[in-house]
């Protein structure tokens, strides 16, 4: 089955998985005296719910699933369908209002029944679990600390509105029907236990040990990991994995970053990071010898399931990872396809990898263009923003036939998806990676 028919089926078991709980509990529910208003927002209610439990699977690393969108597509519709959901669970409760329910009164949770009191604990929640995710940059929430918060809010949040559920029984009435949520809760709980429990220790059993850290340009650091006790693992070039130093695989906290070695490097992998935020800001500390674990390969940003006639890599600052991954593979293989790339970035002395980069020309055919925002005394090549003049500028004849990868920060990627768009290249012939969905 290709990727596009994988994707498809994918979301529309998503979207039956949303629905199907509320037309079980439409079964068999006869009341004329509720009318429609009341109906509706009751419907909005279950959908929104079951959206809430989806979310858990959206972001559970399930290679399967992510492979048609990419695990930073999934991330991004896991924030944008909360949305949805949020609106769906707050018009449940302003409906019914309108339709007479005197919502306003069950506010008053000294005298409001249980079932009151947990709608109202699951809605709170939810509201400070969107709230902290959208805005943790601005109220500097460690990513650490949300990471956290973010998990036992979630579950929080999905037990109460159970709960809420069980409690008012009119829709829930059949035993059958209780043994449906209570299954469906049942496999959310398995698919915790899954990511928190069975995965880590799957882990356990095959650690890292951090051999050596090495500065790079841009306040970066390559970290070289090494299996200990294991082959460690095979990886597409562009791919990524999920790091966890000097803590047990159980740790809540991951962060993802990319391999930036070659794939053909089989007992050794290479991770280049740059100093952008809390755990980033100590990689060039991690002294060797670290116990490391890594959960992966991820992604389908990779030319490995791409193939063309040749490449255009787009990055931004360090957004040049994977494409070292790509290139380095390329050489290694003896790739002699036409590869041009653009590296946007702040200044060249800060151009991470540019030396290896340099180096790499030498051995594959490859152009490229360097765009620094603050060009140096005398410099006459490409400055300022990458743009969709600086693509028509070089992109070589024949340029929709070949096979495009953008990494970098989100609104670059968007702005670059937009002026090939212009520019003929075809949607399926552009991959992008966003390293702003954590």
């Amino acid at each position: 089955m290709s990727l596009i028919a994988r994707g498809i089926a994918w979301f529309g078991l998503y979207l039956a998985a949303a629905i199907v709980p509320l037309v079980f509990a439409a079964i068999g529910v006869a009341d004329a005296d509720r009318g429609f208003l009341t109906e509706f927002s009751v419907a909005l209610g279950f959908v929104g719910m079951s959206m809430l439990g989806l979310q858990f699977a959206l972001v559970a690393r399930f290679r399967a699933v992510a492979a048609p969108f990419g695990e930073d597509a999934l991330v991004q519709f896991h924030r944008q369908v909360s949305y949805v959901a949020l609106a769906f669970i707050l018009a449940h409760p302003v409906l019914l209002q309108i339709a007479g329910t005197d919502i306003v009164g069950l506010l008053n949770l000294a005298q409001a029944p249980p079932r009151a009191r947990f709608a109202v604990a699951s809605t709170v929640l939810l509201l400070i679990l969107i709230a902290t995710s959208v805005w943790r940059k601005r109220l500097r929430i460690r990513y650490e600390i949300w990471q956290i918060c973010h998990g036992l809010l979630s579950v929080l949040v999905v037990a109460c509105a159970l709960a809420h559920m069980f409690l008012v029984d009119h829709y829930l009435d059949a035993v059958w029907k209780k043994w449906l949520w209570a299954l469906m809760t049942l496999a959310l709980v398995l698919l915790l236990v899954w990511v928190r429990v069975v995965e880590p220790i799957l882990r356990l059993r095959r650690p890292w040990r951090i051999e050596r850290v090495t500065a790079e340009r841009g306040n970066a650091h390559t970290l070289g990991l090494v299996p200990v006790g294991h082959d460690g693992f095979r990886f597409q070039p562009g791919q990524f994995g999920w790091l966890v130093v000097n803590r047990a695989p159980f740790s809540i906290t991951a962060h993802p970053f990319s391999f930036s070695s070659s794939a053909e490097e089989h007992r050794r992998v290479e991770m280049t990071i740059k100093a952008l935020g809390d755990f980033t800001s100590t990689v060039g500390d991690i002294p060797a010898g670290t116990r490391a674990y890594i959960s992966g390969p991820h992604g389908v940003f990779t030319p490995d399931r791409n193939e063309g006639p040749g490449f255009v890599l787009i990055a931004g600052g360090i957004g040049i990872t994977p494409m070292a991954s790509i290139l380095r593979t390329m050489a290694d293989r003896e790739d002699r396809r036409p590869v041009l790339l653009f590296h946007a970035v702040r200044s060249l002395p800060e151009a991470t990898l540019d030396d290896e980069i340099r180096d790499l020309e030498q051995r594959l055919d490859l152009t490229v263009v360097r765009i620094p925002e603050r060009p140096p005394a005398g410099w006459s090549g490409e400055h300022g923003y990458l743009d969709r003049a600086v693509l028509a500028r070089h992109l070589p004849a024949g340029h929709p036939r070949r096979q495009y990868f953008a990494c970098g920060p989100g609104p670059m990627v968007t702005a670059v998806e937009d002026a090939l768009a212009d520019l003929g290249v075809p949607a399926e012939r552009l991959h992008t990676e966003r390293f702003d969905f954590v």
